[in-house]
């Protein structure tokens, strides 16, 4: 089935209209939502070429501050043969003339970092459903001021944390809630990734191979390559600690309580660059960011939780998940999974893969056929497909404000732990105590979250 048939198969009908807190009207269970853009680089353009696949979806405004952006953007939607938006460019207040719209139901935000809390708060206050890339603040207190508008506002956040749905993430969370490992004990994940050819380039082409950063090159090395300049910590935590939330019900009958940060010297970016460049002036810069950078977490039930944050390195891609209980463990690196007594040999690895396919997710099994072409793995489908089913149908995201501040938080606490010589961290309770009546509703079936 074309994934463009998906609203034949999801949608549902007009069933009454929901009063938005802001006063707002809107369609529950409406037939297409509309949805506006804040920025519209890679990632954004990511995001639109969901939508763009979508007949429950319309996308009615972009906006971005560089015309190359928005240039690539119109090319996606002239190749597919759909409306223009309404572009709205020229400063960086610029997003607020969108957000004025009154026929907007969500946005998806998808600018860098430092831009992300003043945009999701206005767009909480406009009445938009808030889809935010990571990650959601810079300093803890960032963190608790969306919470506070959120609360005030009762309009849903949700970070667009993709891996949370990554077929194999989302078969071990099935084995886990059918108890195959046991109580479980411990768990890892990371951003374990070489990300040198995204961080710096020749400033000719995204991926050329060059030593530059800055405004002058392509892609997320205009902003990116900065922040591993300046700060020392895990500066992008979510890819591994989104899952590992929903393992163990962060949130949800469970929480973080605090946490330590270790980081390692610096200097896989200056090595990369003395070899891709030799002599640049770029290869004696600082970076402050350590090439691995691992933190350990304590969680009130009593497992430990360690993440690691690994860009700067040659590396193969993983994000390092490990899921071990009492009666098993899975680890993805190694695609293993050991099951006491019902693994085909004792103390031997199975390969996870007949493990994974017998346990499948049932979100997986019913929409593979939808997700299929879409971006990293087909896990970009999902993710964009819960946040629009949670606008149709006017409910909570199924990644909730708590857990979007809870997996990024981590970074300025992580932060501060180096900076204070890896001191252990308080972990801040954005539930203020919910979390021990709240239940973890993170994909419980089929319905599409």
């Amino acid at each position: 089935m074309d994934r463009r048939e998906f609203v034949k198969n999801t949608a549902v009908g007009i069933a009454g209209l929901t009063i938005l807190p802001s006063g707002l009207l809107f369609a529950k269970n409406a037939d297409k939502v509309k949805l506006g853009y804040i920025g519209v680089g890679l990632r954004g353009r990511n995001h639109i070429s969901e939508g763009l696949l979508r007949d429950d979806v319309e996308i009615v405004a972009i906006c971005d501050i560089q015309e190359s952006s928005l240039k690539f953007c119109r090319e996606q939607f002239v190749k597919a043969k759909k409306k223009l938006p309404t572009e709205y460019t020229g400063g960086l207040d610029a997003y607020k003339k969108l957000l004025a719209r009154k026929d907007i139901d969500g946005v998806i935000i998808a600018t860098p970092w430092q831009f992300h809390k003043e945009q999701a708060i206005d767009a909480m206050r406009a009445g938009k459903y808030v889809g935010c890339e990571v990650i959601a603040g810079i300093s803890v207190e960032d963190h608790w001021d969306i919470l506070k508008v959120h609360e005030e506002t009762k309009v849903p956040y949700m970070t667009l944390e993709n891996v949370c749905y990554r077929r194999d993430v989302m078969a071990v969370l099935n084995m886990v809630r059918q108890n195959l490992f046991g109580e479980l004990v411990h768990c890892e994940g990371g951003y374990q990734h070489d990300l040198r050819g995204i961080l710096l380039n020749d400033g000719k082409s995204f991926y050329g191979k060059g030593g530059e950063f800055g405004p002058n090159t392509m892609g997320e090395s205009q902003w990116r390559t900065q922040w591993n300049i300046d700060r020392d910590g895990d500066i992008y935590p979510t890819h591994g600690a989104g899952p590992v939330m929903h393992y163990l019900d962060i949130n949800a009958g469970n929480r973080f309580t605090n946490l330590v940060s270790f980081s390692s010297k610096s200097v896989g970016l200056n090595h990369y660059i003395d070899q891709v460049s030799p002599g640049n002036k770029n290869a004696k810069i600082k970076f402050k960011n350590g090439d691995v950078t691992t933190t350990m977490i304590n969680c009130a039930n009593g497992e430990t939780v360690m993440l690691s944050h690994d860009v700067h390195l040659p590396r193969p891609y993983s994000l390092g998940f490990r899921v071990q209980g009492t009666d098993g463990i899975w680890m993805d690196v190694a695609n293993s999974i050991y099951i006491e007594g019902k693994s085909a040999k004792e103390d031997v690895w199975d390969k996870a893969d007949a493990w994974l396919e017998k346990y499948d997710h049932p979100l997986w099994k019913k929409n593979e056929h939808l997700a299929e072409g879409a971006g990293h793995g087909g896990m970009d489908w999902f993710v964009f497909n819960a946040f629009v089913i949670a606008i149709k149908q006017r409910k909570q995201t199924p990644i909730d404000v708590y857990d979007s501040l809870t997996m990024s938080v981590i970074t300025p606490l992580s932060e501060k732990s180096l900076k204070e010589g890896n001191a252990p961290q308080e972990f801040p309770d954005f539930t203020k105590g919910k979390w021990k009546e709240r239940k973890n509703t993170f994909a419980l079936d089929d319905s599409g979250f």
